[in-house]
């Protein structure tokens, strides 16, 4: 039997509550790899406006999914944009499993989109920031503290996006997260190095995910149409501009991770990695 690439490692995953969220898949590839899993996510049972969905149990449904595969895990709730929250869940991993080696961060809101930067509120643009970049900076910081605490190898991932290489109207604060993120993602990659602490981010282009639901069902009712008619209408607008043909899906981008995570990566750092079936080619 090959040994499983992630024995006898732990690994959070911050934003992983979501049903068909990249935290999701990540988390259930880590623990079929034999990863220890923290699941941590602001909402322990988030819902999921795709049609069968309905029920959906959260991190306790993810918790149970790892355990029926043999594994480990443990569920916390946390607001990532909250430092004493974020420092509370990493004491409760450590309490749990004694140490994090990994950590991957799929937390991000999308935020209004198609405000001009004219029109856009403060409150909005700074709740985007929150999340998706100030939290990944305090996740960051609570977990590689202890990383160069105990002096061991450690590997980072953020998922940024497409979004932070190229910039499109009518999304300024999300745009300015996830730029923000890839620079802080290399600066960190510099600092940590000598630590032997590899930190990368991951730039999807069109995935299928929870991300935009509440946009789905907002943009269908202006129509008369289901969040799922909407849905299948602009993802088949989507999909004419990908050159592969097709939107991504949460276990490829599971795939990525699993490969920037293993030992196969350790002569990878400060890099933001496409991964939008030829969206975006400089």
């Amino acid at each position: 039997m090959a040994k499983k690439t992630l024995n006898g490692k732990v690994v959070l995953v911050a934003g992983s509550a979501s049903k068909r969220g990249m935290g999701h898949a990540i988390a259930i590839r880590f623990a079929e790899e034999g990863a220890k899993v923290v699941a941590v996510d602001k909402y322990s049972s988030p819902r999921s406006l795709f049609s069968g969905d309905e029920g959906w149990k959260g991190l306790d449904a993810l918790v149970q999914e790892i355990e029926s595969l043999g594994g480990k895990a443990l569920a916390v709730a946390a607001d990532i944009s909250k430092s004493k929250e974020v420092d509370e869940a990493v004491k409760k991993a450590l309490d749990k499993f004694d140490k994090i080696d990994i950590l991957v961060n799929c937390v991000g809101i999308r935020g209004k989109v198609g405000p001009s930067i004219v029109e856009l509120d403060e409150q909005d643009w700074e709740s985007v920031l929150a999340v998706n970049l100030t939290g990944a900076f305090l996740l960051s910081k609570a977990v590689a503290k202890d990383m160069v605490r105990r002096g061991q190898r450690g590997k980072i991932v953020h998922i940024a996006s497409a979004a932070g290489r190229r910039a499109t109207a009518g999304s300024a604060a999300y745009n300015a997260s996830k730029f923000g993120l890839i620079g802080l993602v290399k600066s960190m990659a510099l600092e940590l190095a000598p630590y032997k602490i590899n930190v990368n981010a991951i730039n999807p282009g069109f995935f299928i995910t929870n991300l935009r639901d509440e946009w789905f069902d907002e943009q269908g009712k202006k129509l008369g149409l289901t969040v799922d008619e909407f849905r299948e209408k602009d993802y088949k607008k989507v999909t004419a501009s990908v050159p592969l043909g097709r939107m991504g899906t949460p276990d490829e981008i599971a795939d990525l991770a699993l490969f920037l995570v293993s030992s196969q990566s350790d002569y990878i750092t400060g890099q933001d990695i496409n991964i939008d079936g030829g969206s975006y080619i400089p």
